[in-house]
């Protein structure tokens, strides 16, 4: 009986043991604290946040009578503001945050209305009322690329880790000695350049581009962005020797990215009429309605139509050379107007003698018609002397890193 006892005794006291055990090893949950989220300059936690997107019929006054103000309150709010905040600029996809208090009142604090990626407008109105212009933080990240065309410019680029947007940069850097209708596979370029991203994350687009080339028919034309006057905003881009890369002609009468489909010829089938002829011109097919642009300063001579040409523009840019443009959708400018490089004089359409939507580029040189893509034609303003040797001190060490790069790349 005894031993019986002791037995007892003994189990009781090895589970009264466990017990303790298990009750100091007993793991205590301890609640997370909730993420602190910072955006516009508030915290969020502190708020009951509304997004939403401005649409058909919105504006400031209505939005915010949705939030029980009552139209006097809107009224004075509305003309406390009006010098910082044009309410008139608010536009339909735009997006905007409402902060309202947390509790049943649900009263409206901030309302914040996103501009563009990058700024924000914020009408507080938690102790007066008052609004501000705010951009994002940008941060601006440099780098330099070098890789080889495969497929389109803007293909290339994306391939390459950069936002295809870069494609427009170079095509209007490189548009008076680079055809762009003629790149190949394997042709090589590099670039040096800045970005912008918001929060480090988000692309907010290309800042400047410092250095390049583009190795085009076998030769590297380099390109390099300099201020002959400090204190004006005009840059010009100038090669490794300081020569300009401005022509008087820009190559081609559209932007990049469309195929030639037809070459000046003595002798050319056409395809509406089914005969041999002549064709004084260079084709560009494009999508309709794509807009033509004058490849040279100068004057509107003549704009009509005609059953072969169909709508026409025809450009005088000096006593030597005229150009003109050919089955156009639209004409966008009138005889007499002066036009400037670049100008959009035109869409792309397939009016008169035309299979489908092309410009007919044709080319005049003392009133002959030659082919344009033959043509060595005259560059623009060269730089002055006196500022050769700034530019080759600040292009030298761009040069030098940009070639430092484009070697590693392509080296064999």
């Amino acid at each position: 009986m005894k031993r019986l006892l002791l037995i007892l005794v003994l189990l009781t006291s090895l589970i009264s043991c466990k017990e303790e055990a298990d009750e100091k090893t007993k793991v205590v949950e301890v609640k997370k604290p909730e993420p602190v989220i910072v955006e516009f300059g508030f915290k969020l936690n502190d708020y009951d946040v509304v997004r939403d997107t401005i649409v058909s019929g919105d504006n400031f006054g209505n939005i915010l009578e949705k939030q029980n103000i009552g139209d006097k309150k809107v009224h004075e709010i509305t003309e406390r503001i009006k010098d910082s905040f044009n309410l008139r600029n608010i536009r339909i996809g735009k997006p905007y945050t409402m902060l309202r208090t947390k509790d049943a009142s649900k009263k409206l604090q901030v309302f914040i209305y996103q501009a563009d990626i990058a700024n924000f407008y914020v009408v507080d109105m938690r102790d007066s009322v008052h609004a501000y212009k705010k951009q994002k933080p940008i941060t601006v990240k440099r780098r330099t690329i070098a890789t080889e065309i495969s497929g389109s410019l803007s293909e290339t680029l994306s391939n390459a880790g950069v936002n295809a947007s870069m494609a427009q940069n170079l095509a209007d850097i490189y548009a008076y000695s680079v055809d762009f209708f003629k790149i190949q596979k394997g042709d090589k370029f590099a670039v040096t350049f800045t970005e912008k991203y918001i929060n480090d994350t988000i692309f907010a687009g290309v800042e400047s581009l410092e250095a390049s080339f583009f190795e085009y028919k076998g030769k590297k034309i380099y390109a390099f962005p300099f201020k002959q006057d400090t204190a004006s905003r005009k840059v010009d881009y100038y090669d490794e020797e300081g020569k300009v890369l401005k022509n008087m002609f820009l190559k081609a009468p559209l932007k990049f990215g469309y195929r030639i489909s037809s070459k000046f010829s003595k002798s050319r089938f056409h395809p509406v009429q089914q005969r041999f002829k002549a064709h004084n011109g260079t084709d560009y097919a494009a999508a309709h309605g794509t807009p033509i642009v004058t490849t040279a300063s100068g004057v509107v001579e003549t704009t009509g139509f005609t059953a072969g040409n169909g709508n026409f523009v025809k450009v005088k840019h000096n006593s030597t050379y005229s150009t003109q443009y050919l089955h156009m959708s639209k004409i966008l400018v009138r005889r007499g107007q002066r036009v400037t490089q670049g100008d959009v004089i035109g869409k792309v359409g397939s009016t008169g003698l035309a299979t489908g939507p092309h410009v007919c580029y044709r080319f005049w040189k003392n009133g002959v018609q030659v082919d344009a893509l033959k043509q060595k034609l005259p560059n623009s303003e060269p730089m002055n002397a006196k500022f050769k040797p700034r530019f080759m001190a600040e292009m030298a060490p761009l040069k030098k890193e940009l070639d430092s790069i484009a070697n590693l790349k392509f080296k064999k």
